[in-house]
């Protein structure tokens, strides 16, 4: 199993690039995914946030309201730390139950995408790269304004809760600019994903 680390900013395109690689054959676990799915109504996660967050951060359907907990935790560190606490535990726990799977599979060569948003946070280095997805902030707010529906206040405070893009830069054994069109960065994953299949679990530098 070769294990790749790939982080991104928000609104860089780092999920695209994810499904790009999950098309030419690795498993992408994905972080952001499972959070949702431990989130799910009747589960332990959603009922600690309530617990914590109250009542109004869930919809009339019992599904959570993720801009309601956004409002709240984006402002105020004490809140996000909280959400941190309860969350991020349960998120590790999974990830670690799916890298044993697929260590357990003994598939020699397979391809194993760790897609965290937090993975330099993290200071995880048993990867045999780490890729990050980049793009000028920029245009990051302005994707995440005209694609998701952000105000640009919540776009920049989200961004300011992350690492800063030049310490992501620093820890990157490949960067992949999204700053260009689709086809520009499919040529470009398609560079990286031929690079990492020779790689036989070696950590190199970025092919480019």
């Amino acid at each position: 199993m070769i294990l790749v680390g790939l982080t991104g900013g928000i609104g860089s395109g780092k999920s695209t690039v994810a499904a790009m690689l999950a098309a030419h054959g690795a498993a992408v676990i994905d972080a952001d995914a499972i959070t949702r799915e431990l989130q799910r109504p009747g589960t332990p996660v959603l009922a600690a946030m309530v617990d914590r967050f109250g009542a109004a951060i869930v919809r009339a359907d019992g599904t959570l309201d993720r801009q309601a907990v956004a409002d709240v935790v984006f402002s105020d560190p004490a809140a996000l730390a909280d959400l941190n606490a309860i969350v991020h535990p349960a998120v590790g726990a999974e990830i670690a139950r799916r890298l044993e799977v697929e260590a357990a599979a003994d598939e020699p060569g397979r391809v194993v995408v760790l897609d965290v948003p937090l993975l330099v946070e993290s200071g995880r280095s048993d990867m045999a790269a780490l890729i990050v997805v980049d793009v000028d902030p920029e245009v990051a707010v302005r994707r995440l304004v005209d694609q998701r529906g952000m105000s640009e206040a919540d776009a920049r405070t989200r961004m300011a809760r992350q690492v800063g893009r030049e310490d992501r830069l620093a820890r990157a054994d490949v960067v992949v600019d999204n700053s260009g069109d689709l086809d520009t960065l499919r040529r470009r994953v398609e560079e990286v994903w031929d690079w990492i299949r020779d790689r036989d679990g070696d950590r190199a530098t970025d092919p480019a």
